[in-house]
């Protein structure tokens, strides 16, 4: 009788993001240890009878000489994934606030690193998410409603010269109201204006809108679009997001390769009139299950993306805090 094989446990990994200056502190693992070789977030294993914020204030002064305060640390975002021979839980926590100068304690190479500089095939695969989460802003905004391209284009110039001060980085370009034909021609035009302005235009819609307008910056998938798709339908080198408002979308956009989903609404919303609001309770317990960043949407705006960010969340996404026609 063949013997059963016993189940792979899971491995509770506490990982830290310290940023100090913009950058983040990274540091390389032992040639002989599982992963070798690569780059990775400083961290360690959770023991019985400690919390995650516990053990990566032990782990980080043990590895490196930081001090961290446990209340300083706030939740980035968790990842399970299965190497085949070992499945970890990624328990991710960010601060600015450690103390001191870093070392490497254990003889590895630490060194501070912009997030821009943080490449996929450098890092074990789990860590795929932290690192969008890191270049991701924490303010996503939408363009609203528009009755034409030449509307669209005088809101959206209107507020991009004052949104930079909102954290904003990407603008999803988002015009419901408008045929295929007259969205490509703002989107065309939006691009470059959101270029001029040092923001990332992501278009809206299907893969095909996305290779009709040149020069966007990447692909937000809503709903309808999304659930059709069976892989990522746009290169790794532009963004790509989701609309998403249960866990089995935010599983789909995860399928799909997606590197940020939006899930709402949190709260009411002129733009969904009559749509339920999930509150924050609900959202706090959805992204529990997420494995990509997540934007809160809905009724929402910068000044909840710390509430947000303390849910676990990337942040909040919004078109009514700076776009003409939702105010």
């Amino acid at each position: 009788m063949a013997a059963t094989q016993s189940p792979v446990r899971e491995i509770h990994v506490a990982v830290g993001v310290i940023v100090r200056d913009g950058r983040v502190l990274i540091a390389r693992r032992p040639d002989h240890v599982h992963q070798g070789g690569l780059l990775e977030f400083p961290g360690g294993k959770v023991e019985p009878g400690e919390t995650v914020q516990q053990a990566l204030v032990r782990e980080i002064a043990e590895e490196t000489g930081l001090s961290l305060s446990e209340t300083a640390l706030e939740p980035v975002i968790g990842i399970r994934h299965d190497y085949g021979d070992k499945r970890v839980f990624l328990d991710v926590w960010r601060t600015s606030e450690a103390s001191g100068e870093p070392e490497g304690r254990e003889g590895q190479p630490v060194d501070w690193l912009e997030p821009e500089q943080l490449r996929d095939e450098d890092f074990p695969v789990a860590n795929r998410p932290v690192i969008r989460a890191l270049r991701l802003p924490g303010v996503l905004a939408i363009t609203g409603a528009m009755t034409s391209p030449e509307d669209g284009l005088a809101s959206l110039e209107g507020g991009l010269k004052g949104l930079r001060a909102s954290g904003a980085t990407l603008v999803v370009l988002r015009a419901p109201g408008l045929s295929p034909q007259d969205y490509v021609r703002f989107a065309s035009q939006a691009v470059a204006s959101c270029r001029e302005q040092g923001l990332t235009p992501i278009v809206h819609g299907s893969p095909e809108v996305f290779d009709a307008v040149p020069g966007a910056g990447g692909l937000h998938l809503p709903w309808r679009e999304a659930q059709a798709l069976a892989s990522r339908p746009v290169p790794e080198s532009v963004w790509l997001g989701g609309s998403c408002h249960d866990a089995g979308q935010l599983a789909h956009a995860n399928a799909l390769g997606a590197d940020y989903a939006t899930l709402g609404p949190v709260q009411p919303t002129r733009s969904h009139p009559g749509r339920p609001a999930m509150g924050w309770e609900q959202f706090e317990a959805l992204v529990a299950q997420a494995v990509i960043p997540v934007y809160a949407l809905g009724g929402l705006g910068p000044e909840e993306e710390i509430t947000a960010r303390r849910l676990g969340g990337q942040g909040v996404a919004g078109i009514r805090f700076w776009w003409r026609s939702e105010r």
